[in-house]
């Protein structure tokens, strides 16, 4: 596995990327929001710019340095794009999850860089058993094909009720193992009474976040995969996508609900990549078809389909109970 990773890029591009993301996250969190508070709207317009110009930083690095620069770069770019647009939808949760706990703006921030940092570990562990099957067993790429048509296509016709999570199986099970401090708060994740150690709720929502981030995972993971194999273009371009997430949450946050078509979007998107899995090969190789040209294809639909659904978001607003027509 290891010399696997380092056929996709060098040590010191993995150690150097490694070396930006947590020199940029302890800059987020220990100096620029070393103070507990709501960002602001320009705050959070500011830090998702940040992000965003790393990742066109970093993307351009790729088609300057890497051997094959132009492929490899698009195929990045679009990876990033398609995890951006997938992991949009994470948002709506995380309103969902911070709104039922009771978590105020102030506390958000943090519950989210802690998460993050979760998922860097979780995301490298199932990129790497992605790309290992993939390679292992070819037919692999038509199962995780096939699971994402049916995801979008479940996202297209399914409205899914929005269940309590305060209430799910993990929210009992936890409270059941962990001694628990309801009135803890949302600042540390255990406090002491009685010289005895408290979970609070900070850690629960965390563990909430995470969890959340796992199952869109299983869904954002095999999407990227259908554009590239490559351990080191997954990797970075997903972590660059879900790094600036939690600016972008704070940026959109309060007018979540405008961007009601965009769920649609991402069902056509799941459902096209998917089905770009399961045909590439007899793409490529029954009508000649190149790998450029089908990643150029896929960033091309990916990005109007994204764009589509937000411009028909903001043209035709959802109609809400009460409201004259």
């Amino acid at each position: 596995m290891f010399a696997a990773l380092l056929q996709s890029a060098p040590l010191w591009a993995w150690l150097g990327f490694h070396g930006l993301v947590f020199v940029m996250l302890a800059l987020d969190l220990g100096v620029f929001n070393r103070r507990v508070h709501a960002p602001s709207f320009r705050e959070a317009a500011v830090w998702s710019c940040i992000w965003i110009a790393l990742a066109l930083v970093f993307n351009g690095a790729i088609f300057y340095f890497h051997p094959m620069g132009p492929m490899k770069g698009t195929e990045w770019f679009t990876g990033y794009v398609l995890e951006k647009s997938l992991s949009v939808d994470n948002l709506f949760v995380f309103v969902m999850l911070f709104t039922a706990f009771g978590v105020e703006m102030k506390n958000q921030h943090r519950i989210l860089y802690w998460g993050i940092l979760g998922a860097l570990i979780m995301r490298a562990v199932m990129i790497l058993a992605g790309t290992a099957l993939l390679n292992r067993f070819e037919w692999m790429m038509y199962v995780f094909g096939a699971f994402l048509v049916y995801t979008g296509i479940k996202m297209f016709f399914v409205e899914e009720a929005e269940a309590d999570p305060t209430k799910n199986g993990i929210v009992r099970a936890f409270r059941k193992i962990m001694p628990f401090d309801p009135e803890g708060g949302h600042q540390h994740f255990f406090t002491r009474k009685n010289h005895r150690l408290y979970a609070t709720p900070m850690l629960l929502v965390l563990i909430s976040v995470e969890v959340t981030d796992l199952i869109f995972a299983v869904d954002s993971i095999p999407a990227v995969l259908a554009i590239t194999r490559d351990p080191f273009v997954v990797y970075t371009s997903n972590i660059f996508a879900i790094l600036g997430l939690r600016s972008l949450y704070f940026l959109l946050a309060k007018m979540m609900d405008r961007f009601h078509r965009l769920k649609i979007g991402l069902a056509v998107i799941l459902t096209f990549v998917g089905i770009k899995m399961c045909v590439a090969k007899w793409l490529k190789v029954g009508l000649g078809v190149s790998e450029h040209t089908l990643i150029l294809t896929s960033l091309i639909f990916i990005t109007a389909v994204l764009a589509g659904s937000i411009v028909a978001s903001l043209a035709w607003p959802a109609e809400h109970p009460g409201e004259k027509p």
